[in-house]
């Protein structure tokens, strides 16, 4: 493969600096995230640049933009321990996980209010049996008279008028 020039070598680094630039700042490209791979397409350069190569003797040398993609992950690591988050996916992602908690508790405890509510259902109609059967025993004892004594009826006495 041809190697390089100097001209083209720095002109290409001034790309990926300010394409490292954009993406560090969150402008990132419709399906780009916060990679080398989205970095080498937003420079114009090809991705093996950022990777080590191997001689033909078998040993490694670093790759021409090796030190920019080091430079990219270095700076990424200390925006994301920063707590500040460059790729908006992962902010969706952070958010849906809060939502999903969320939501995952509010089900937790409307189970246990169906639960309560399913309880206090059955007392409720085992209450209502037992009146019921109270009320039933009683029109029973009301149809049959001779089950009833009478009891006797003292005058009434009014409080409020004097004394014959």
């Amino acid at each position: 493969m041809a190697r390089i020039s100097d001209e083209t070598r720095t002109r290409n680094e001034e790309a990926i600096r300010a394409a490292m630039d954009r993406l560090l700042h969150g402008d990132l490209p419709p399906g780009g995230k916060a990679d080398l791979k989205t970095l080498s397409a937003e420079a114009g350069v090809t991705r093996t640049g950022f990777y080590p190569k191997k001689n033909r003797d078998g040993t490694t040398r670093p790759g021409p933009y090796q030190h920019l993609a080091e430079e990219f992950e270095r700076r990424l690591k200390a925006l994301q321990d920063a707590g500040e988050i460059v790729d908006p996916r992962d902010k969706q992602i952070i958010r849906l996980k809060a939502d999903n908690a969320d939501l995952r508790g509010r089900i937790v405890r409307r189970d246990e209010r169906i639960a309560e509510l399913a309880e206090f259902q059955t007392l409720a109609l085992s209450r209502l049996a037992a009146q019921h059967a109270e009320i039933e025993r009683l029109r029973r004892a009301l149809a049959h008279p001779d089950n009833i004594t009478a009891l006797p009826v003292r005058a009434r006495v009014n409080p409020n008028r004097p004394p014959r």
